[in-house]
């Protein structure tokens, strides 16, 4: 096996996200121990492993202060932000104009608007701008689950749009951050679930821009559901007359032939969060309507890790030439 010879750095890492990523770094074959900057009032000081015991026995894991000097002594190759929106158009910048290549885990960037030289980070369907990026845009993770769905039957021509997409959306608890609020408060959370933000959440931009639809074809609802982690997306849509159930999971197989990440289970077959937690992995299910063109259409992932820190590693792997699910299991 060579050495490591890639040397990370990740800013934020006391967050679910930046400790996920952290963990995945430390086994990653190519990668050196991660270099893990903070900035005043971005969380605790000390050791990581004081925050989260898991990471007991690596040897380690100062938090230090964020500095460009520190970066450059530690001869850091990539940059993860697990940083606020307004901290990353800050620091991404001046990380490019130093070299570094960003991997920038806020919606900060993701919209075309905001960054033309961005990549938008789902490899499955950017790989090769990915490869090529000196800064990624990773995407959200309620994002991913819907636009992994979706892309390979809107590519295709296969649902019929006038008709309206219903894109139902769970999510744990993890997914608002580790800073708590009165809205994921234990005791409001707990044997409770709750929709919010039905026509604003801060993802439905970037999931209409990736699948060219427009803002009338598309109902996106996100709800909390009473759980850490894990995302069930419920898609409800229509299909051009004739298509088959045969004919969309041939469509959704043949779209993801050699994809690691994305499991595509038999026609009738649903997944469920279970089955993707703590993994990588989107799964993806449908079902459809007896002779009918109604479909519902499941998608689930763990979104601290293929919507968060799995799939920057992804980016990672791609932007540096190493295997892309290196480091993932």
């Amino acid at each position: 096996m060579p050495a490591p010879t890639l040397q990370p750095a990740v800013a934020g890492a006391t967050g679910y996200s930046g400790f996920e990523l952290t963990r995945l770094l430390l086994g990653h074959p190519r990668a050196r121990k991660p270099l893990l900057l903070q900035r005043a009032g971005d969380g605790e000081a000390g050791d990581l492993a004081a925050s989260y015991p898991q990471l007991a026995g690596s040897g380690g894991l100062p938090l230090e202060p964020f500095s460009w000097e520190r970066l450059r002594q530690a001869g850091a190759d990539v940059l993860f932000l697990c940083t606020p929106p307004e901290l990353s158009r800050e620091v991404a910048p001046e990380a490019l104009a130093r070299g570094l290549r960003v991997v920038d885990l806020s919606d900060a960037w993701r919209l075309n608007g905001a960054a033309q030289r961005a990549a938008y980070g789902i490899p499955e369907l950017h790989a090769a701008a990915i490869a090529e990026a000196a800064l990624v845009a990773n995407a959200g993770c309620y994002a991913t689950s819907i636009i992994l769905a979706l892309a390979p039957w809107l590519k295709a021509g296969l649902v019929a749009r006038q008709r309206g997409i219903v894109c139902d959306a769970k999510s744990g608890v993890s997914g608002a951050g580790k800073q708590p609020t009165a809205k994921t408060h234990f005791v409001e959370v707990s044997d409770n679930l709750s929709a919010y933000a039905p026509f604003g959440h801060r993802h439905t931009g970037e999931i209409l821009e990736q699948l060219a639809l427009e803002r009338s074809e598309l109902q996106f609802t996100p709800h909390l559901l009473p759980i850490p982690r894990g995302i069930l997306s419920t898609i409800y849509l229509t299909v051009r007359d004739g298509v088959t159930a045969s004919e969309l999971e041939r469509c959704l197989r043949e779209f993801y032939a050699g994809a690691r990440f994305v499991r595509v289970f038999p026609a009738g077959t649903l997944p469920q969060i279970k089955y993707s937690l703590h993994s990588n992995y989107c799964d993806l299910g449908f079902a459809m309507e007896p002779e009918g063109r109604r479909v519902v259409l499941v998608s689930c992932l763990d979104n601290l890790l293929k919507g968060a820190a799995g799939q920057a590693v992804q980016n990672m792997n791609l932007m540096f030439g190493c295997g892309e699910s290196e480091g993932l299991g």
